[in-house]
Parts: structure tokens; sequence; C-alpha cells
């Protein structure tokens, strides 16, 4: 069954923390509907018999030169259909679209073949983080 990636599809707020939790991340239901507020645009795909919310990600920024990647997310039942895929690939051809000249990503090395497999070169960069989460044990892995 083919699924179709929507830009800007309607999502409820609940929609995004489930999903995030369906693959065990933390659900972040204060980021909702803010994110959608603040995003460059987004992009989501549902499932056509149940009408759920199976893949959501989205591009922020300043919507000038430079987009950031972020929260690729699908379904634990839906992964491996090429649907994540399908997912960067409509975020890309957006940010092009848009004007953006670069896209950054990060994500765990777990996936670095998923991203080059979607056109992202692996490159250096840096990350940081507020001293709290590190003090409180909340440094968790990168996407």
């Amino acid at each position: 069954m083919k699924h179709e990636i929507m830009l800007n599809l309607p999502i409820e707020p609940h929609e995004v923390p489930a999903l995030r939790e369906q693959v065990g991340w933390e659900a972040r239901h204060s980021d909702y509907p803010i994110l959608f507020e603040r995003c460059s645009f987004w992009a989501g795909c549902r499932d056509a018999e149940t009408g759920g919310l199976i893949a959501f990600g989205y591009v922020a920024g300043t919507g000038l030169q430079h987009g950031y990647m972020e929260d690729i997310i699908v379904h634990p039942q839906f992964q491996q259909r090429g649907i994540g895929q399908a997912l960067v690939k409509k975020l890309l051809e957006e940010s092009e679209r848009a004007g953006l000249e670069i896209v950054t990503v990060t994500y765990d090395m777990k996936h670095a073949s998923f991203y080059a497999g979607s056109g992202f070169v692996p490159c250096a960069g840096g990350l940081w983080r507020k001293a709290a989460d590190l003090i409180e044990g909340k440094q968790g892995s990168v996407r």
C-alpha cells in the first residue's frame, strides 16, 4: 500500500507526542502546537485505514539559506517500507523550493546509512546541551 507524504498536513497537538512515544522518545507534549507555529514547514503521513499519524518530520530555521531537519519519525509498524526516505525526500524538495541551500540533520550513527541514502553527506559538527540536562542525566542520544 502506498502512503502519501503531505506537506503541512493538519495535525492535532497530541498526535506527534504519541508518535514520539511509539518510537521510544520523550513525548514533549509542551512542544505542540507551538512547534507548528515556529518551524518552517513539516511533512507527515497517515495510515490509509485508520487515519492515524504514522510519520512526521520538520525543517526549522530562519528561512534564509540554512535549515535544520529534525524528528524524522516513522511508527514502528510502518518502518522498513520506504516511508522515512519518502518523508526526507519531500522535506528536502520543499527546502529547495523554499530557497534553502543547506539542510543539516543530527542523528545517531546507527542511522548513518539511512541519511546517506537520503542524500546527506556526513560531516564534522558539534552539539551543545545545557548543563542542567547533563547534571540530571538527560543526555539522551541524538536522533
